[in-house]
Protein backbone atom coordinates (compact mmCIF):
# COMPACT_ATOMS: atom_id res chain seq x y z
CA UNK A 1 0.00 0.00 0.00
CA UNK A 2 1.43 3.46 -1.38
CA UNK A 3 -0.58 5.85 0.76
CA UNK A 4 -3.61 5.58 3.51
CA UNK A 5 -6.01 8.38 3.64
CA UNK A 6 -7.81 9.83 6.54
CA UNK A 7 -11.62 10.68 6.22
CA UNK A 8 -12.95 13.79 6.87
CA UNK A 9 -16.44 15.45 6.52
CA UNK A 10 -15.03 18.89 6.37
CA UNK A 11 -16.17 20.16 2.85
CA UNK A 12 -13.56 21.85 0.34
CA UNK A 13 -10.83 20.72 2.47
CA UNK A 14 -7.20 19.27 1.01
CA UNK A 15 -6.08 16.85 3.78
CA UNK A 16 -2.68 15.10 3.18
CA UNK A 17 -0.72 12.70 4.88
CA UNK A 18 2.88 13.90 5.18
CA UNK A 19 4.16 10.48 5.17
CA UNK A 20 2.43 9.72 1.67
CA UNK A 21 4.79 11.82 -0.63
CA UNK A 22 8.11 10.34 1.09
CA UNK A 23 6.58 7.00 -0.03
CA UNK A 24 5.80 7.90 -3.14
CA UNK A 25 9.38 9.68 -3.66
CA UNK A 26 11.53 6.54 -2.33
CA UNK A 27 9.78 4.52 -4.41
CA UNK A 28 10.52 6.46 -7.63
CA UNK A 29 14.36 7.15 -6.24
CA UNK A 30 14.76 3.30 -6.52
CA UNK A 31 13.32 3.08 -9.91
CA UNK A 32 16.05 5.48 -11.39
CA UNK A 33 18.27 4.21 -9.61
CA UNK A 34 17.10 0.89 -10.71
CA UNK A 35 17.22 1.81 -14.06
CA UNK A 36 21.03 3.62 -14.28
CA UNK A 37 22.35 0.27 -12.42
CA UNK A 38 21.06 -1.66 -15.79
CA UNK A 39 22.89 0.84 -17.85
CA UNK A 40 25.77 0.56 -15.91
CA UNK A 41 25.98 -3.35 -15.86
CA UNK A 42 25.08 -3.41 -19.97
CA UNK A 43 28.62 -1.50 -20.41
CA UNK A 44 30.61 -4.09 -20.16
CA UNK A 45 30.96 -7.86 -18.58
CA UNK A 46 33.66 -6.24 -16.14
CA UNK A 47 30.71 -3.68 -14.83
CA UNK A 48 29.41 -6.46 -11.93
CA UNK A 49 32.89 -6.96 -10.87
CA UNK A 50 33.40 -2.71 -10.42
CA UNK A 51 29.85 -2.53 -8.96
CA UNK A 52 31.03 -4.89 -6.49
CA UNK A 53 34.33 -3.25 -5.81
CA UNK A 54 32.40 0.25 -5.61
CA UNK A 55 30.22 -1.42 -2.83
CA UNK A 56 33.32 -3.05 -1.06
CA UNK A 57 35.29 0.46 -0.70
CA UNK A 58 33.28 3.48 -1.62
CA UNK A 59 30.31 4.36 1.03
CA UNK A 60 27.54 5.33 -1.30
CA UNK A 61 28.49 3.47 -4.40
CA UNK A 62 25.15 4.65 -6.20
CA UNK A 63 26.68 7.93 -6.39
CA UNK A 64 29.87 6.48 -8.10
CA UNK A 65 27.74 4.40 -10.44
CA UNK A 66 25.40 7.49 -11.73
CA UNK A 67 28.43 9.40 -12.21
CA UNK A 68 29.89 6.96 -14.69
CA UNK A 69 26.58 6.28 -16.55
CA UNK A 70 26.85 10.36 -17.51
CA UNK A 71 30.48 9.88 -18.41
CA UNK A 72 29.41 7.23 -20.79
CA UNK A 73 26.80 9.37 -22.17
CA UNK A 74 29.16 12.39 -22.61
CA UNK A 75 32.43 10.40 -23.78
CA UNK A 76 30.13 7.58 -25.36
CA UNK A 77 31.08 3.68 -24.11
CA UNK A 78 34.28 2.57 -25.45
CA UNK A 79 36.06 5.40 -23.30
CA UNK A 80 34.39 4.62 -19.78
CA UNK A 81 34.57 0.83 -20.98
CA UNK A 82 38.46 1.28 -21.78
CA UNK A 83 39.02 3.54 -18.25
CA UNK A 84 37.01 0.81 -16.44
CA UNK A 85 39.23 -2.49 -17.36
CA UNK A 86 42.19 -0.26 -16.67
CA UNK A 87 40.60 0.56 -13.36
CA UNK A 88 39.75 -2.64 -12.05
CA UNK A 89 43.53 -3.77 -12.92
CA UNK A 90 44.86 -1.46 -10.15
CA UNK A 91 41.76 -2.35 -7.88
CA UNK A 92 41.13 1.45 -8.33
CA UNK A 93 37.16 2.09 -7.13
CA UNK A 94 35.69 5.15 -8.20
CA UNK A 95 34.08 7.68 -10.82
CA UNK A 96 36.89 10.52 -10.26
CA UNK A 97 39.81 8.08 -11.49
CA UNK A 98 37.43 6.66 -14.40
CA UNK A 99 36.64 10.67 -15.15
CA UNK A 100 40.55 11.26 -14.78
CA UNK A 101 41.53 8.33 -17.24
CA UNK A 102 39.14 9.58 -20.18
CA UNK A 103 40.58 13.00 -19.73
CA UNK A 104 44.38 12.18 -19.84
CA UNK A 105 43.12 10.33 -22.91
CA UNK A 106 41.90 12.91 -24.83
CA UNK A 107 44.42 15.28 -23.95
CA UNK A 108 46.34 16.20 -27.27
CA UNK A 109 50.38 15.70 -26.67
CA UNK A 110 52.57 18.65 -28.63
CA UNK A 111 53.91 16.78 -31.96
CA UNK A 112 57.40 15.10 -31.27
CA UNK A 113 60.11 16.82 -32.90
CA UNK A 114 62.12 15.30 -35.60
CA UNK A 115 64.76 13.59 -33.74
CA UNK A 116 67.91 14.64 -34.85
CA UNK A 117 70.82 12.30 -34.79
CA UNK A 118 74.33 12.79 -34.60
CA UNK A 119 77.42 10.42 -36.40
CA UNK A 120 80.54 9.98 -34.87
CA UNK A 121 82.23 10.73 -37.61
CA UNK A 122 80.52 14.32 -37.98
CA UNK A 123 81.74 14.70 -34.54
CA UNK A 124 85.12 13.65 -35.65
CA UNK A 125 85.19 16.48 -38.01
CA UNK A 126 83.99 19.44 -35.86
CA UNK A 127 87.19 21.83 -34.61
CA UNK A 128 87.02 23.22 -31.31
CA UNK A 129 89.42 26.44 -30.29
CA UNK A 130 92.01 25.57 -27.87
CA UNK A 131 91.22 25.99 -24.73
CA UNK A 132 91.93 28.99 -22.61
CA UNK A 133 93.37 28.39 -19.28
CA UNK A 134 94.53 31.98 -18.08
CA UNK A 135 91.08 32.32 -15.88
CA UNK A 136 92.93 29.52 -13.61
CA UNK A 137 96.49 30.55 -13.90
CA UNK A 138 95.30 32.91 -9.90
CA UNK A 139 94.08 29.79 -8.20
CA UNK A 140 96.57 28.36 -5.77
CA UNK A 141 96.50 24.35 -5.89
CA UNK A 142 98.29 23.97 -2.20
CA UNK A 143 100.81 21.88 -3.42
CA UNK A 144 103.54 24.64 -3.12
CA UNK A 145 104.20 25.67 0.60
CA UNK A 146 104.06 29.19 -1.06
CA UNK A 147 100.70 28.76 -1.60
CA UNK A 148 99.14 28.15 2.14
CA UNK A 149 97.74 31.27 3.73
CA UNK A 150 100.75 33.93 4.81
CA UNK A 151 103.03 31.87 2.87
CA UNK A 152 105.59 34.84 2.72
CA UNK A 153 106.53 34.41 5.92
CA UNK A 154 110.24 32.48 6.74
CA UNK A 155 109.61 29.52 8.45
CA UNK A 156 112.37 28.72 11.17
Amino acid sequence: MVARHGRSFERHQDIEDPDHPKTLIAQRRHARDALVLKRFLGLTPLAEKYHAGLLDRRGNAIAHVRKIVALAEIHGDDAVVRAMTDALTFEAFSSEYIAHLIDARRRQLPEPSPLHLIRRQDLLELELPPPDLSAYSGIRTGNNPQDEVGGDHDHV
